[in-house]
């Protein structure tokens, strides 16, 4: 039988055990599971932020970025005193400070596909929060090979997508197969980003982890969401498996041995 919560357990998360599908037993689901965040920026912030706030016992953070000052507009779980510092030492200091149930693993680290396939073999659930598409589709071919739950986010200017990428339905390439050109979609180069809009985005996606882990609710996994600052709208776009998907259709890719991932490797990001 798993251990009880503790009085001052019992005091931290009282709030959510007054819901009715939350107890301890449910609690304890949390305080054991083990997430990655790949990206500690502006969506990676609020993600590690609320899901340690609830008492996700491990999260594992990728990011071998440092803190700078055009980073704070947005990237709140670092300070002015963190700059130069790298990202994943400051929000790990942030979370300890925030809770301390919770046990930070770095990954300072450049991924690759042996990083990748290696780290997802230890987490329950993988969230996207990187600002580039080859890393998004480096994270996501991995994380349908390992039957990993996938929470995708992106955010640019005013608006932001998300959606949760289960095992044995669509996958990220599902929705985009491969990258846009760069002159249409820029990905990893400095853009505009209003300061809220990621975290707007990334506490959807902290949500959404938690009612996964949690079986509560219905996850958003066969729907793509879309937020528009400008007018307070969201709009919802079905979203099916693509029988001719290169990852996770038929005739998929079985392993990520030849899989191009050019310019992947560097998590970092300038606008998270």
């Amino acid at each position: 039988m798993a251990d009880a919560l503790d009085s001052a357990q019992r005091d931290r998360y009282s709030r959510q055990l007054l819901i009715d599908s939350i107890g301890e037993a449910e609690q304890r689901t949390l305080l054991t599971a083990r997430v990655l965040v790949v990206g500690a920026g502006g969506l990676g912030s609020p993600v590690l932020q609320y899901l340690a706030a609830s008492g996700i016992g491990t999260l594992g953070i990728i990011d071998d970025g440092t803190v700078k000052r055009s980073n704070l507009q947005r990237q709140v779980i670092h300070g002015v005193d963190d700059v130069g510092d790298p990202k994943v030492d400051s929000a790990a200091e942030a979370i300890e400070a925030l809770n301390p149930d919770v046990t930070v693993e770095k990954h300072p680290i450049r991924a690759d596909t042996d990083v990748i396939e290696s780290l997802l073999e230890r987490y329950d659930v993988v969230v996207d929060a990187v600002d580039n598409f080859p890393a998004r589709f480096l994270v996501n071919d991995a994380a349908q090979l390992a039957d990993v739950p996938f929470i995708h986010g992106a955010v640019y200017k005013y608006e932001g997508q998300m959606i949760a990428f289960l095992p044995g339905g669509p996958c990220y390439r599902c929705l985009l197969p491969s990258a846009p050109d760069p002159d249409v979609a820029p990905s990893g180069e400095p853009m505009g980003i209003f300061p809220t809009v990621p975290g707007t985005i990334g506490c959807l996606q902290a949500t959404e982890v938690l009612k996964y882990l949690l079986d509560v609710g219905e996850v958003l996994d066969d729907q793509l969401l879309r937020y528009d600052a400008t007018d307070a709208t969201v709009t919802r776009t079905p979203l099916e498996r693509d029988p001719e998907c290169p990852v996770c259709g038929p005739d998929g890719i079985e392993s990520l041995d030849g899989v191009d991932y050019s310019g992947c490797c560097r998590i970092e990001g300038k606008s998270r």
